[in-house]
């Protein structure tokens, strides 16, 4: 088993982007959200899970063992390893989507169900709805937790413009490019303002230059509100250290390696992979992957 020691601060420097943050416009109250525990220092918390499916032959296959994990408030970590070792199970357990076998999951203090309504999810695909437009696919959320319409579209119109797509605020899904789809899908996920976003592989479905404006404009995003923690799942070693704080390596259900990104922000993704850390962190994990 894995004990994760206390993480190292990572520097958050200027940068240029302007200060986007949801106190700029409406937001649902403490009341209509559901209240927080008080806080602490880790946003989640794995204590020795395990996680275990029946098959149709009523045989057991272990997914995930030993999963002994904290990840402090405001950190950006990245799950990466081959497919079917575990990676979105780790997702799902802190979405409450699946229960633990053995062992025991906290999310900001609490059950992961009692804190579902802290969490965003976004998931490979966009997943937006064909008929409604990309602004009444953002107002979604948070017309189910009985957001007032004109507040709900106060926040659907900040978020829009955050991601660049004001001009296209009344185009249908079908109308939208794939980089402009996740885009809408990003938008709809931040207007709920969440303490912790849930990331499973959102870049995967678009090619590689608009892939890298995705990551820069999310990074613009997150960095400008620290508040924010982050557990994205992907395949690609290089965006895992291009993009976190941390990247924990899986294989065969279980932690192999545990690794702090010494990078300062804002990162230049398009240069990182010069970067010496990067480079030894790159090794270090490639090493264990292949």
């Amino acid at each position: 088993m894995v004990m994760t020691a206390p993480q190292p601060t990572t520097q958050r420097l200027p940068h240029s982007t302007p200060q986007i943050s949801p106190q700029s416009v409406p937001q649902a109250s403490q009341s209509e959200i559901g209240q927080l525990e008080p806080e602490r220092d880790d946003a989640i918390a794995f204590e020795d899970v395990a996680v275990t499916y029946s098959t149709p032959g009523d045989d057991q296959r272990p997914v995930l063992s030993g999963i002994d994990l904290t990840i402090p408030r405001g950190q950006f970590i990245a799950l990466v390893g081959r497919s079917g070792c575990g990676k979105t199970t780790l997702l799902n357990l802190v979405a409450g989507l699946v229960e633990p076998s053995e062992g025991a999951v906290t999310v900001l203090g609490q059950e992961p169900r009692a804190a579902r309504r802290h969490l965003g999810f976004m998931l490979a695909r966009d997943a937006l709805m064909p008929w409604r437009d990309a602004r009444r696919n953002v107002e979604y959320g948070l017309e189910l937790r009985g957001i007032a319409k004109a507040e709900r579209r106060a926040i659907a119109d900040h978020w829009l413009e955050a991601v660049q797509l004001t001009h296209a605020q009344h185009l249908w899904p079908w109308q939208l490019s794939q980089g402009m789809r996740q885009r809408v899908a990003l938008a709809r996920t931040w207007a709920l303002d969440p303490n912790v976003l849930l990331m499973d592989e959102p870049y995967a479905s678009v090619d590689v230059n608009t892939r890298l404006a995705l990551q820069t404009r999310f990074l613009d995003l997150w960095q400008s509100e620290e508040h924010r923690t982050v557990m994205f799942v992907t395949h690609d070693l290089s965006e895992a250290i291009a993009l976190a704080d941390r990247v924990v390596l899986l294989g065969g259900g279980r932690i192999l390696d545990d690794v702090t990104v010494q990078i300062e922000r804002p990162r230049d993704l398009g240069a990182i992979n010069a970067n010496p850390h990067y480079q030894q962190v790159y090794e270090r994990l490639r090493g264990q992957l292949f």
